[in-house]
């Protein structure tokens, strides 16, 4: 009886042998979507976060008229009437006349925050008057900060006054040399915050003065160095009695004597002298400034 041929049935797939080809890897599943925008998002704000910071801190950025026009009525934001107060700073002292002549009409605004300002608007005006000393309003102005409760305030005013040519702040800038003497703001039990040779700034936190449970702080209004404290932990202390000695930073001293050269006289000489040696730790740059200053004191005394 004849059969049909029967089809060849197919044989398995080894798994060995030169023959054998292997099936493709099976596709990666795509990544969800919502990961893929979270990603873009974040990678997003690591590049919009500092700019943002930048320009909302930075006092470089230019302002408009009407930015400066809403800056220095805005009083929520300090730190935009200070940008702003830098801005007239930048356009006295641009190579423009026109941009120099733009500034004049914000000086209303500039000695206004001069009186009523708060303390690092003051202080910032105090600078920025300094640069225009052909401004007789600017120089009436620094005249009366002089008398200014804050210290920081009365020394930008005396160093911006040597610009119009000005001695009345001499006592001011030769003070600058020598410890600063903070005065307990209350009278308490003082209790102290930092030690000897420690390093602060306008706002750093000294101490607490503490009278049934009520603490109050006393924070530094000068930068120095904590040279030592009159007053000891846990002493009673009373209003306006001094309490610590503040030795003055780099910087206040460079530019009192950089201040002196011009408007210093011989009793500033015992001062100046001991910038002037390298045994007193001092910078190169305050070192030298000393000499110089001492050099053109001793000249004027001779004349």
């Amino acid at each position: 009886m004849n059969r049909e041929p029967q089809p060849a049935m197919p044989r398995a797939a080894s798994s060995a042998g030169p023959n054998v080809t292997s099936l493709p890897a099976p596709a990666k599943p795509p990544m969800a979507q919502k990961w893929l925008i979270g990603i873009l998002v974040l990678t997003f704000a690591f590049i919009l976060m500092p700019f943002l910071l930048w320009y909302m801190t930075t006092f470089s950025r230019p302002l408009t008229d009407k930015d400066l026009g809403e800056y220095f009525v805005d009083t929520v934001h300090p730190r935009r009437a200070q940008h702003a107060l830098s801005q007239i700073a930048d356009r006295i002292t641009s190579p423009s006349a026109a941009v120099r002549a733009s500034a004049k009409r914000w000086y209303p605004e500039v000695i206004q925050f001069s009186e009523q300002g708060g303390d690092e608007l003051r202080v910032t005006t105090a600078w920025v008057m300094g640069q225009d000393n052909q401004s007789p309003e600017f120089h009436a102005a620094l005249l009366k900060q002089l008398a200014d409760a804050n210290p920081m305030v009365k020394r930008n005013a005396a160093l911006s006054l040597v610009r119009f040519a000005d001695r009345s702040g001499h006592d001011i800038v030769a003070s600058m040399l020598v410890p600063y003497a903070v005065a307990a703001p209350r009278s308490g039990i003082l209790a102290i915050r930092l030690k000897p040779g420690d390093v602060i700034n306008p706002g750093t936190l000294l101490a607490h003065i503490s009278i049934a449970g009520d603490n109050a702080e006393v924070r530094s209004e000068v930068p120095g160095t904590i040279k030592q404290w009159i007053a000891p932990e846990g002493a009673q202390i009373q209003a306006g009695a001094p309490m610590l000695l503040v030795d003055p930073s780099p910087d206040m001293v460079w530019e009192s004597l950089r201040a002196l050269y011009l408007i210093g006289n011989k009793d500033d000489l015992p001062f100046i002298a001991t910038y002037a040696q390298a045994s007193g730790g001092n910078a190169s740059q305050v070192q030298q400034q000393a000499a110089i200053t001492a050099k053109a004191i001793a000249s004027r005394a001779a004349r």
